[in-house]
């Protein structure tokens, strides 16, 4: 059985019971006096000078483990600082997985209305609320609500539609068609757009499904060669024998089959854009050719004797670590050097606070402009608590596919719980890595240790845009200088 937690602000009415003895008046007090928790952790914006008596007071008038946490908050009223607090207490009981209890009643309206959201939510927590007239008690929320965070500093994007997870990214794909209220990919916009107005190599980097070619041809449309051909081409799907022809076009009678002059994927795009996806898919012969292109700006046909020059700005997107590729000796570092000049690093749909839902909306809609029958449907609380609920390996393009799934048997208004859960997929869970090795051939623990922490140390700080204390409450560590001595110890990069 899970251990419960109950949490709460101190309010006034608590601190004034340690003074006036009166511990009936007080809410903490007057629940712990009805109710049995394994853990109390209670969160103080007032001065330590009154919050330490009241503590040692509480804790002569109960058994239970009491913790107290000082928070300064912007003022008593305001939304983010106090959702801040909240959420990282909550969060942290989260991975502990602990029953969550919520104490409503002290605090201010702004602290009670934070703990519904984030209790119903985000966090699945049950409540509690205690009174002079109605004394302690369990109480029941009696609804449903769905809701990100989202700062209030960064404002909704004015078009509701876009194309962002489509197989096929539209050709007049701009930086106004990727949705976003996440201050991480509104950077990455920026900087993309600024990019947009250099001609110089980009690589595009993250898990498929992230949107990398819509970045791309926002780029294309947003640069000087916007008139120009932007040509999009998969590079894990070249033939080796065939991938002089298919970069490079050839000419009539070149090879057998050869019945006509043909161009390659670079004369198509001489003046535009060449978007090479999958870039760490090319074999080692196709990377040493592709350099020369790239390092000369001419091509030779096969079965041409001339060589043609060309224009072409080079946009490459790969899902793989191509430092890690490199350094196993399968990926050429000239190559890489050459290509990643200007680069993004998109972040997956799971690390996109604030955008899971908004997408989610935003991709419904566009799929009703191609099904009458999903004109009106929206997605009901539940469901949208169950999507936040998941990982999205497959990221925007899973996402939309999940939705359109569900939408094929919703049979109300709104797609349901159930509605999403029938369109999930199981997928297995692979702890060979980790948890299943072969214990009688020996294992090194101390390099699966540190495996774990180069992978997680790394996304938390992304997470936290750098800020150590934040990124230090993300892994589960008591404060930042324990994260700073990881770092250190595990020569973290």
């Amino acid at each position: 059985m899970a251990e419960k937690t109950l949490i709460s602000w101190i309010g006034e009415t608590d601190l004034r019971a340690a003074i006036s003895d009166v511990p009936s008046d007080a809410p903490i007090s007057s629940t712990l006096a009805n109710f049995t928790f394994d853990r109390v952790i209670l969160l103080c914006s007032y001065p330590e000078t009154r919050s330490a008596p009241y503590i040692e007071w509480l804790m002569r008038q109960t058994s239970h483990t009491i913790e107290c946490y000082q928070e300064t908050l912007v003022t008593p009223v305001d939304y983010e600082s106090i959702f801040q607090a909240a959420d990282k207490h909550l969060s942290s009981l989260k991975r502990s997985n602990v029953d969550i209890c919520i104490l409503l009643s002290p605090g201010t309206p702004a602290m009670q209305s934070i703990w519904i959201l984030l209790g119903k939510a985000k966090y699945s927590a049950s409540f509690y609320r205690s009174s002079k007239e109605q004394g302690a008690e369990e109480v029941n929320i009696p609804f449903e609500i769905s809701a990100e965070y989202t700062p209030p500093a960064i404002k909704l994007n004015s078009k509701q539609l876009t194309q962002l997870s489509n197989d096929g990214v539209i050709s007049s794909a701009a930086f106004e068609n990727i949705i976003t209220q996440n201050p991480i990919i509104q950077r990455l916009k920026q900087q993309a757009e600024i990019l947009a107005k250099r001609e110089v190599p980009i690589l595009i980097q993250g898990e498929t499904g992230t949107g990398k070619e819509l970045f791309a041809r926002a780029i294309h449309n947003a640069s000087s060669r916007v008139d120009k051909p932007f040509i999009a081409v998969n590079c894990g799907a070249f033939p080796s024998e065939l991938v002089d022809s298919i970069l490079f076009g050839h000419k009539k009678g070149a090879f057998t089959g050869a019945s006509a002059d043909r161009q390659g994927y670079f004369q198509q795009a001489n003046g535009g854009t060449l978007f090479l996806d999958e870039f760490g898919e090319l074999e080692p012969n196709v990377q040493v050719r592709l350099l020369r292109v790239l390092q000369e700006s001419v091509i030779t046909p096969v079965g041409a004797t001339k060589e043609e020059s060309v224009d072409v700005r080079i946009i490459t997107a790969t899902h793989r670590n191509l430092m890690q590729a490199i350094h196993d000796g399968f990926f050429r570092e000239d190559l890489f050097y050459r290509v990643a000049v200007g680069v993004l690093l998109l972040p997956p749909l799971r690390e996109r606070e604030g955008d899971i839902t908004l997408l989610a909306e935003a991709l419904l809609m566009d799929m009703s402009k191609e099904d009458a029958a999903l004109v009106g449907k929206e997605i009901s609380a539940k469901a949208k608590n169950i999507i936040l609920s998941q990982q999205w390996p497959g990221n925007i393009r899973e996402l939309r596919s999940t939705l359109l799934r569900a939408s094929l048997w919703s049979n109300e208004d709104a797609i349901s719980a159930n509605d999403i859960k029938q369109a999930l997929f199981d997928r297995p869970h692979n702890n060979t890595s980790l948890l299943n090795r072969d214990i009688s051939q020996g294992i090194d623990i101390q390099n699966i240790i540190s495996d774990l922490v180069r992978h997680y140390i790394p996304k938390a700080l992304a997470h936290s845009n750098g800020n150590k204390s934040k990124a230090a409450d993300l892994l589960g560590l008591k404060n930042y200088q324990t994260l700073t001595n990881w770092i250190d110890k595990y020569d973290v990069k």
